[in-house]
């Protein structure tokens, strides 16, 4: 009998313990960027807390029957039950040469593009925003994206200045596996990518190109440390495909792969020497409850994606509006030493998928690529996307369809 691996997209959802102690860590962080020292004490007492709280999630994740688990996430800051960006967030405090920007993330002005010319736009100037003005206003239509931290800008050369925040990330996975009785080389850590962090704002570097590979130098010592340790890295890089919105008027699609192809580079330049095996890539639509009628479609950019030094791909596969892609694997050939890592329980919905939905979810890609090159995953992270009980029950039914299909190969 093949087993079919399970794994998620990586934010899990917090405890309400770990949630108030996150509002005051980003506090202290919106501090560090206003030049205020925070005290050794409260250092102290979240690290113990977060600690304990890792240990305890990776247990759940093997009760469950998680294959590949990681941290929750835990380590980025997350302060709100519902809280769409510490997968980026977390990077404001681990980064030097950052200041708190002057303007709101919903006051910045709108950047149009135009053919040859492609720019990301606005925030509030997404296409999807203005195609469903009325959806977007209103704070019943469950489009809310929760709230956001004061974002900072660029105001001189970037560092990382990240070593004792991604050596306790380590450390605390490290010690959770241990405990839970996992291999230590099955444990991922999730870490930024260049050209997502380069969506905040630049007043030094002299173009976005510069910026986005600078940023690449910064953040090649987050995944040194990680797999340098024995673990994997997940480079969290929605902006692959999520970047095709916020780019108005609609670019082509031949405009479009090389205004990521940059990107892609950057990102491969900051992989240099590292063993792809250890790498994981992420690329998604954005993580809101919105329509998504302005998504990208993953054909576009598969070969692309497929060309990151890295060996397992995750995407998302379960959501309504990008479940049928599955056929792209009919007619691309999965390169050696790939596997993919499809999302098979979405976090864009409360509905509980079916356990003989997700083996049939699974089934799909396993008779395409190979039950061995399949990971069941969740198409992003469900940590405040969901209900914590409502995440406990996706990775529940994903794990028994995935010994389900497992059965049938």
């Amino acid at each position: 009998m093949a087993t079919i691996r399970t794994s998620h997209a990586g934010s899990l959802p917090r405890t309400p313990e770990l949630i108030e102690a996150n509002k005051v860590k980003q506090a202290q962080n919106t501090a560090r960027l206003a030049g205020e020292s925070v005290s050794q004490e409260q250092e102290q007492e979240f690290d113990e807390l977060l600690a304990a709280s890792v240990t305890d999630l990776i247990k759940r994740q093997k009760d469950l029957g998680i294959s590949l688990p990681n941290d929750g996430e835990y380590g980025h800051a997350m302060a709100a039950d519902f809280d769409y960006g510490a997968w980026w967030h977390y990077s404001f405090a681990r980064t030097g040469g950052l200041e708190l920007h002057d303007l709101n993330l919903w006051e910045i002005p709108a950047n149009r593009s135009t053919p040859g010319n492609v720019v990301l736009t606005s925030f509030p100037d997404r296409r999807d925003r203005n195609l469903f003005p009325n959806v977007y206003a209103d704070p019943d239509a469950g489009t809310d994206t929760g709230a956001q931290p004061q974002f900072p800008k660029a105001t001189g050369p970037i560092s990382y200045i990240g070593q004792d925040q991604v050596n306790r990330d380590i450390a605390n996975l490290k010690t959770g596996l241990a405990a839970a009785g996992y291999d230590e080389r099955a444990g991922y850590i999730n870490a930024l990518s260049p050209g997502s962090a380069s969506r905040i704002a630049n007043e030094y570097y002299s173009s976005d190109e510069e910026f986005i590979w600078a940023w690449a130098d910064v953040l090649r010592e987050e995944y040194l440390a990680i797999t340098e340790a024995g673990l994997t890295v997940q480079i969290d890089d929605p902006s692959l495909a999520e970047n095709f919105d916020q780019i108005n008027p609609e670019p082509s699609f031949d405009d479009y792969r090389s205004f990521i192809q940059v990107r892609i580079d950057a990102l491969n330049h900051a992989l240099r020497g590292i063993d792809p095996a250890q790498v994981r890539v992420h690329t998604c639509w954005g993580s809101w409850h919105g329509p998504h009628v302005t998504d990208l479609p993953f054909i576009e950019i598969v070969d692309q994606v497929l060309s990151i030094n890295a060996a397992g791909i995750t995407f998302e596969a379960a959501n309504v509006r990008h479940e049928h892609e599955w056929r792209i694997w009919e007619e691309k050939k999965l390169p050696e030493g790939k596997y993919i890592i499809p999302g098979i329980v979405s976090h864009s919905t409360n509905v509980v998928e079916h356990p003989e939905l997700v083996a049939e979810r699974i089934g799909r890609f396993a008779k395409l690529v190979g039950p061995e090159n399949v990971v069941a995953s969740t198409d992003c992270g469900l940590g405040g996307r969901v209900h914590p009980d409502i995440a406990v029950a996706k990775l529940q039914s994903l794990t028994e369809g995935a010994e389900i299909a497992s059965k049938r190969f």
